[in-house]
C-alpha cells in the first residue's frame, strides 16, 4: 500500500470527503496508514497548503476519467502525469500519485458528482488550471480524441467554468481554423480594435502575477497560457496586418 507521508504534507482537507474521498478510499483501502498519519486541526497546514493537497488529489480523479475516455491508457499519458507532479510536488509525491492513479483507473468515476464537488470548493483559477492540465493529458499521445473532448467539456460545465473560458483553453490544444480567435474569446468578424481589447483582457486574466499567491507551480502554468495568448494575438496581427 502507498505511504501517504507526502500527501499529508500537502495538507489534504475537504478532498477526503464526498465523492472524491470515496474514490481515494477505494483506491488505497485507507487514506492513511493506521495510527501513523492522523492529522489534527493544529497539525494541518495553512489554507493554501491544504488547497494544494486537495487540488492534487482531485486532479488524479479527473485525470483517470479523461484517460479512460477513449478506452485506452497510454504510457505517454502516465509519463505526462508524473512529469507534472514531479514539477509541482516533487519526486516522492509524484511516485505516490502514479500508484494511486493506477488504482483509480480501475474504478467507475461519478464524473458529475466529482466535478460538482470541485466547482463548489476550488477557486476559479484552480479549475482553469485543471482544464489546461486535462487537455495536456489528452494531447500527450499526439492527438485529442472526440471522446476525450466530450469528457473534458462535461467537466468544465459541471465545475461552472464559463463556455468562453472553456473554448479558449480547448483552442490551445485542438487546432481549428479560428483557434486564435477562440483563444482570445472573440469572433473572426471582430474589429481590429476589438482584437486589441481582447488581447489586453486575456493577457491580464492569464498574467502569472494574477496567481502568484497560489505559488510558483501556478505561475508556471499561467505563464504557459500567457504565451499561448500572445502567440494567438501575434497570428491574428500577422493575418490582418495589424501593427
Amino acid at each position: 500500500m502507498v505511504k501517504f507521508g507526502k500527501w499529508v504534507g500537502l495538507g489534504l482537507g475537504w478532498a477526503l470527503g464526498g465523492p472524491i474521498g470515496g474514490i481515494l478510499g477505494l483506491a488505497v483501502g485507507s487514506i492513511f496508514d493506521t495510527g501513523s498519519n492522523v492529522v489534527t486541526g493544529q497539525e494541518r497546514s495553512a489554507r493554501t497548503q491544504t488547497l494544494r493537497g486537495d487540488y492534487a488529489a482531485s486532479l488524479l480523479v479527473l485525470t483517470a476519467a479523461v484517460m479512460k475516455a477513449d478506452g485506452r491508457v497510454m504510457k505517454s499519458e502516465l509519463d505526462y502525469v508524473k512529469r507534472y507532479f514531479v514539477t509541482r510536488f516533487g519526486n516522492a509525491t509524484a511516485n505516490e500519485a502514479v500508484v494511486m492513479l493506477r488504482d483509480i483507473l480501475k474504478q467507475d468515476i461519478p464524473l458529475r458528482d466529482v466535478a460538482d464537488q470541485l466547482g463548489q470548493r476550488l477557486d476559479y483559477a484552480y479549475r482553469l488550471e485543471m482544464l489546461h492540465f486535462l487537455y495536456g493529458i489528452a494531447s500527450a499521445d499526439g492527438s485529442v480524441s472526440e471522446q476525450e473532448i466530450q469528457v473534458i467539456q462535461k467537466i468544465a460545465g459541471y465545475m461552472n467554468v464559463t463556455d468562453s473560458d472553456y473554448q479558449s483553453i480547448s483552442a490551445m490544444f485542438v487546432s481549428q481554423t479560428d483557434s486564435s480567435y477562440k483563444i482570445l474569446e472573440i469572433e473572426p468578424t471582430s474589429s481590429d480594435e476589438d482584437v486589441k481589447k481582447a488581447y489586453r483582457s486575456m493577457a491580464m486574466k492569464y498574467h502569472p502575477d494574477k496567481v502568484s499567491h497560489l505559488g510558483e507551480d501556478f505561475k508556471k502554468v499561467a505563464h504557459e497560457k500567457f504565451r499561448k495568448v500572445q502567440a494567438a494575438y501575434d497570428q491574428i496581427k500577422k493575418e490582418r496586418g495589424i501593427h
